[in-house]
């Protein structure tokens, strides 16, 4: 899903995202992922090693999912967390570009960011966002149980999600009822919606280009409140944030797009070109008037 790569995040903004504080990687599935069979052999980078310039992460053959916290600077922290879900068509994740840039910024707006690496790539005769689906859920519903020990507000917890990942934001949007796994602890006990979601550039979203959405969304007037970015030129297609914005609104659910008309896709927060520098600023509006930024 990587169709253009644009120029590296300018170097005022690296400066400012440098600070960010890891936690270690917490295991989603101490006893091993639901449903996954067989070796899909060690994790690992699989950018080819030429490339030099302008390099992303494309971390393949995931079978340990983790989540990691980035915490907000303490004078900064508002309280609030997003999930953020980097996308790669399902079959790697863009770990850096869409993942710990990501998390980065986000705690530059007092945000908390918990990095989500879900399976990939695709699981043998499973759905493409099955096993990911999963991950997500049990990622939410740990980020809200342990809100009191994180000093997290357990109703400002929201996802966000590039691409496919995109795609992973709005199945966790419209699948929450109930976790598509057996649970194992009590923390799948507790609410694995998440109170807001940011899809940019999403893939999916759609049968071909619509107007039909993907079978696994069904958007609701429960579904919580969405932000949509993508361009005209994206080559997975615009009509998929389209369609899905129209089902939002006639669900009467809060929801806000931006359309350009240039950008392509994949370029995260990299780029002085108006896409990477826009969604952004509007994306921080959007969650000020929320309330998630205070």
């Amino acid at each position: 899903m990587r169709t253009l790569l644009v120029a590296a995040i300018p170097l005022a903004l690296c400066l400012t995202l440098v600070s960010a504080e890891a936690s270690e990687p917490q295991l989603l599935w101490p006893d091993g992922a639901p449903g996954d069979q067989g070796e899909l052999g060690p994790e690992h980078d699989k950018t080819s090693p030429d490339e030099t310039s302008n390099r992303v992460i494309r971390l393949g053959n995931v079978s340990e999912p983790t989540i990691t916290l980035y915490r907000a600077p303490a004078e900064k922290d508002n309280g609030s967390a997003v999930v953020v879900c980097p996308g790669g068509g399902y079959h790697i994740l863009a770990m850096d570009l869409e993942g710990t840039e990501v998390c980065q910024w986000l705690n530059t707006l007092g945000v908390n960011a918990v990095l989500l690496k879900y399976r990939v790539p695709r699981r043998e005769g499973r759905a493409p966002h099955e096993a990911p689906l999963q991950d997500v859920q049990r990622a939410l519903g740990l980020v809200r149980w342990h809100a009191d020990e994180w000093n997290l507000n357990p109703e400002r917890i929201g996802v966000l999600g590039f691409s496919a990942g995109g795609h992973l934001s709005a199945a966790a949007s419209t699948n929450y009822g109930e976790r598509t796994y057996e649970a194992i602890d009590e923390a799948d006990t507790v609410s694995c919606r998440p109170d807001f979601a940011v899809l940019i550039y999403p893939a999916y979203l759609t049968k071909k280009r619509g107007p039909e959405l993907a079978p696994e969304l069904t958007v609701t007037k429960d579904t919580p409140p969405t932000f949509l970015f993508q361009t005209q030129d994206d080559g997975v297609h615009v009509e998929g944030s389209l369609f899905y914005y129209l089902a939002l609104t006639q669900s009467q659910v809060a929801a806000e797009m931006h359309l350009l008309a240039e950008g392509g896709h994949g370029y995260g927060l990299r780029g002085s070109e108006r896409a990477p520098q826009s969604w952004p600023k509007y994306a921080e509006a959007w969650m000020r008037g929320l309330g998630v930024i205070e």
